[in-house]
């Protein structure tokens, strides 16, 4: 079906890990002048992308998980788990690397707020791909302004696209895009001091 097709690219397209890329070389574009903005990327681009894309690969090459969305909320238990890790030990290495606030920010609260998924996931399933689109948008608003609020039009988009495959409920989706927005905005907000 044509439309389960187009339902189904939006939801790679507008992933976890295509969207927290994009909103980190948006951020780093304001940090020109710094010759460790590259060194700044990999670290977040490890964490966020390409150890994500390993783990969920390797779960489900064993078995662990259904399939790559992790469609299963009694499935995310551990790849939430290895996440919180990974974006502790970005945040370290981050801060080894003297990185400006912001992007040690990122990773500290990725760790702090995969927490609260986590805690989340043990009684009801929450949308991480709404979660994760909101918050690339708050974290894209804090450094570049209003710009930012261009990329909301592609919250009703992925709400639709997630409920029209039957992966998450509306409230699923509208809660997951409240919190992602909310939570990191004041997080980092409170954690670079504007």
């Amino acid at each position: 079906m044509p439309l389960h097709r187009f339902a189904s690219l939006l939801s790679w397209v507008i992933s976890p890990v295509v969207v927290a890329p994009a909103a980190y070389c948006l951020v780093a574009s304001g940090f020109k002048g710094d010759p460790s903005r590259w060194d700044y990327l990999i670290v977040l681009f490890l964490a966020s992308t390409i150890v994500p894309m390993l783990l969920i690969y390797g779960l489900k090459k064993i078995g662990k998980v259904s399939d790559y969305n992790i469609t299963f909320r009694e499935q995310r238990f551990l790849p939430l788990l290895v996440m919180i890790a990974v974006n502790f030990l970005g945040y370290e290495l981050m801060q080894q690397l003297e990185a400006p606030r912001i992007f040690t920010g990122i990773l500290l609260f990725n760790a702090v707020n995969t927490v609260l998924i986590l805690l989340i996931t043990l009684q009801w399933k929450i949308s991480i791909h709404l979660l994760s689109l909101t918050s690339s948008i708050a974290l894209v608003y804090l450094q570049l302004g209003d710009v930012a609020f261009w990329f909301f039009l592609l919250v009703p988009v992925l709400m639709w696209s997630r409920i029209y495959l039957k992966a998450h409920t509306f409230m699923q989706t509208l809660v997951g895009s409240l919190v992602g927005f909310l939570v990191m905005y004041v997080e980092l907000k409170w954690w670079i001091g504007l």
